[in-house]
């Protein structure tokens, strides 16, 4: 899959952890993915991510003002990439994690009750 450019319809979640893995492999670093350095660049590139909408308004963000979408969609990536880099190393199946925890969430935020971000803040 290397240098394609499939769309997310096109692609699955075993298609991406596979890019990542070929990536990681052809450079021998294996070696330090684990879960400690992994979520550590992780929340880094979750940092890099947020600066670009620090300090912007809501409305801004909204509106696309104040940043640069092709950046954002890098920084977007790497963390994206990190979190495939976790499950990998952890063997984690995230279609599963994801529903499990969506199942959960369903539970704890039902439908009924919701009312926007002030139900969350309960």
């Amino acid at each position: 899959m290397p240098g394609s450019q499939k769309t997310d319809k096109q692609t699955t979640v075993a298609d991406l952890r596979d890019v990542v893995a070929e990536f990681v492999d052809e450079r021998n670093w294996k070696c330090y993915h684990n879960a400690k350095n992994l979520s550590m660049a992780l929340s880094i590139e979750a940092g890099e991510l947020m600066e670009h909408f620090q300090w912007l308004t809501s409305e801004q963000v909204v509106a696309g003002e104040g940043y640069q979408l092709s950046e954002v969609k890098e920084e977007l990536a790497d963390v994206v990439c990190y979190a495939l880099a976790i499950a990998d190393a952890l063997e984690i199946d995230l279609a599963t994690a994801i529903s499990a925890k969506m199942e959960k969430n369903r539970s704890k935020y039902p439908p009924a009750e919701g009312d926007g971000p002030a139900s969350v803040a309960k």
